[in-house]
């Protein structure tokens, strides 16, 4: 009986494991002032931030989350890079945005105009978006392309579009 107990409590445990969302490793914590996020990625040397405009029961977003953010080399690759944040678009925590207002999650994704979930838009240290990808991306090597879009300063000078063509 008590082997049976034991035997138990271990597949439960595992199970909880199992089952933890596999990508939360993927965001930084934060208290929701994106303004101060940008003044510490800044302090870090990274780029900026990026800010992945999400809603539960998304299949999409939890693709992304399942089968790209999971990924070592990704999140590796985007932590060097920028500070990642997950924003509830229909959330009722109160945020302050990059350019230091405040306001509800939910608001602020309306502000940003988004089209659906999942949106990355990624932020200078001016708090003014730099980039911005609407949907899942095909693959963990699209996603990384995505950020050295960014990271290496291309956005400036071309879309992603262009930028994908002349790889």
């Amino acid at each position: 009986m008590r082997f049976l107990l034991r035997f138990a409590v271990i597949c439960f445990a595992w199970l909880s494991c199992a089952l933890a969302a596999p990508a939360d490793d993927f965001f930084d914590t934060s208290l929701g002032d994106y303004a101060a996020e940008l003044k510490t990625a800044q302090a870090q040397g990274k780029r900026g931030i990026l800010l992945v405009l999400e809603a539960e029961g998304c299949p999409f977003c939890k693709r992304m989350r399942e089968q790209i953010m999971s990924r070592p080399e990704v999140r590796e690759y985007f932590h060097r890079h920028f500070n990642v944040f997950s924003l509830d678009v229909n959330g009722s925590v109160a945020v302050t945005t990059p350019e230091g207002k405040e306001m509800t999650e939910k608001a602020f994704a309306r502000n940003l105009k988004f089209k659906g979930t999942p949106t990355f838009v990624f932020f200078g240290f001016d708090g003014r978006e730099m980039a911005r990808f609407s949907g899942a991306t095909r693959d963990a090597e699209t996603f990384l392309a995505l950020g050295r879009y960014v990271a290496e300063g291309h956005w400036q000078r071309m879309s992603f579009e262009q930028f994908g063509a002349s790889r």
